[in-house]
């Protein structure tokens, strides 16, 4: 005895190569590597000897710590860096010829019917639709492009004809009467390039082009987002589990100002490498700030750095351990060591979710309160 400590004999061989250890984690097995890098934690591993089947195993000796099985909630979260600004930003580019000839200044917030730029003295209209118009419309003229041109000038406040997919001699009247509004030849027939489609009230990002300059089809004239504040953040496609449409997530705004928002758009972006560099792929995350609270909370910034919480998996009143206390079993899975007493044993669990240190566990004679071995 050495000070108030019993030291033992070292077993012979035989029993040495038959009795169950526990390693530290300096050789961590495939399988639990993989399980543990994700949940971003670090575990002691043991090999569980022969006990095979769900049957417990004898450990040796006792583990140098221990920790209860707890019962909480857990989430598997993860904060990125976002960018709070007015969305993805789109172009606009000119259907038709001519000259330009008056342009919009960047910040200015435009509304459906009025002009989005100019064309030799004649404005191109904005107007809402998901889709850009292809073709002139005029008496005969049939299809969804029609019924969404029809039901913008309805909106406007002109009447007479009848939304739908049908480009009638009343719907020319009522065009007439929109082009003598706006200053253009009273035709009854709507060019190519007299309208532009957006989603919804655009604000000018930047502006591409300079009054004076030709305008042709495809010359980018201006790029344009939405008038509504919204965070982007950009993830590695290895994160995309954490950007689900619909999914909740929590916004950090400047001063510490937190709102909760959903994942509205993901992107799959492609960015061309520099020089010799191959391309990148990136998953683009948008996030509309819609709520009344939200848009309170962000009326103050125009740009501003905020911080994006994600959330990928969450599972409530669940039993957890530690993630260090997982071992790595023999013959597959994972266990713990049970502490009872003055003696311990080899539990074998399922794991679940992985997230802050914690994993969620089940098996048999797993419940709160019942220790488990750690390292120190």
């Amino acid at each position: 005895m050495t000070g108030g400590v019993t030291v033992e004999p070292a077993p012979p061989k035989e029993a040495r190569d038959h009795r169950v250890r526990r390693r530290r984690p300096r050789l961590r097995l495939a399988l639990a590597a993989a399980a543990l890098v994700a949940a971003g934690g670090v575990a002691a591993v043991a090999v569980f000897g022969d006990g095979g089947g769900s049957g417990a195993g004898a450990a040796t000796g006792l583990p140098p710590a221990t920790a209860k099985v707890t019962k909480q909630t857990l989430k598997d979260t993860r904060t990125e860096d976002g960018r709070l600004g007015y969305g993805p930003a789109h172009t606009a580019t000119s259907q038709a010829k001519g000259t330009l000839t008056n342009l919009p200044e960047s910040g200015d917030e435009i509304t459906r019917g009025h002009a989005l730029y100019e064309v030799d003295g004649d404005p191109v209209v904005l107007m809402y639709g998901s889709k850009p118009s292809y073709r002139p419309l005029r008496i005969g003229t049939e299809g969804s492009d029609v019924k969404r041109f029809e039901a913008n000038l309805s909106a406007l406040g002109y009447d007479g004809f009848t939304v739908d997919d049908e480009y009638t001699a009343d719907t020319a009247d009522a065009v007439q009467e929109w082009q003598d509004d706006i200053g253009v030849a009273e035709t009854g027939i709507v060019d190519l390039g007299r309208v532009a489609f957006a989603d919804g009230p655009v604000r000018v990002d930047t502006v591409q082009a300079n009054a004076g300059e030709p305008a042709a089809p495809g010359k980018k004239v201006l790029d344009y987002t939405g008038t509504a504040k919204a965070v982007t953040v950009e993830l590695d496609t290895a994160d995309q589990r954490m950007a689900k449409e619909g999914a909740a997530v929590e916004v950090t705004l400047p001063e510490d100002k937190t709102v909760a928002a959903k994942i509205d758009e993901v992107t799959t972006v492609i960015e061309p490498g520099e020089q010799n560099e191959d391309p990148t792929t990136k998953v683009e995350v948008t996030i509309w700030l819609a709520s009344g609270k939200a848009k309170k909370a962000a009326a103050g910034y125009a740009l501003a750095s905020v911080d994006v919480t994600f959330t990928a998996g969450e599972r409530e009143s669940v039993l957890t351990v530690p993630v260090s206390a997982l071992v790595a079993l023999r013959e597959g899975g994972f266990g713990v060591e049970v502490v009872n007493g003055g003696t311990s044993s080899y539990v074998p669990v399922e794991t679940g979710l992985f997230a802050d240190g914690k994993v969620e566990v089940s098996g048999q004679g797993i419940a709160e309160g019942v220790l488990v071995g750690v390292p120190k």
